[in-house]
Order: structure tokens, then sequence, then C-alpha cells
């Protein structure tokens, strides 16, 4: 794992072709901006590693967005 320090508006470039911008530092909290081609995937951590559940639609219940 490669650790980098930046500030507030400032990059990194990945590949060539993926941007990660720091957008805001407030805190303990940090907001990133990222652009990368569609073709790239890119999820929470949380999100990826979740078991897939049961359609919701199907029955009503919960949200899938």
């Amino acid at each position: 794992m490669l650790v980098l320090t930046r500030k507030a508006g400032e990059e990194i470039v990945i590949d060539g072709r993926m941007r990660i911008c720091v957008v805001q530092i407030r805190g303990n909290r940090v907001r990133i901006g990222i652009e990368a081609p569609d073709d790239v995937r890119i999820q929470r951590q949380e999100l990826a590693f979740r078991p897939e559940r049961e359609p919701a639609a199907a029955s009503g219940q919960g949200c899938l967005r």
C-alpha cells in the first residue's frame, strides 16, 4: 500500500487515467473526488464486500439506490 500526504486541492494520478482529488478536509473527515473511465468500477468498501441482497423491488421493500 502506498500512503501519501495531500492537502485540499492536491491530486493523485493513477495509471495516467484516474485522478483522485482532495476536495475538502474538515476535522477528521476528508472529501475526495474521483475521475475515472466509465469501465472502472468505483464503490465504497462497505458496499463492495457486502453479500448480495435479494431483489427488494420485487417484494416492494427497501430501496436499491
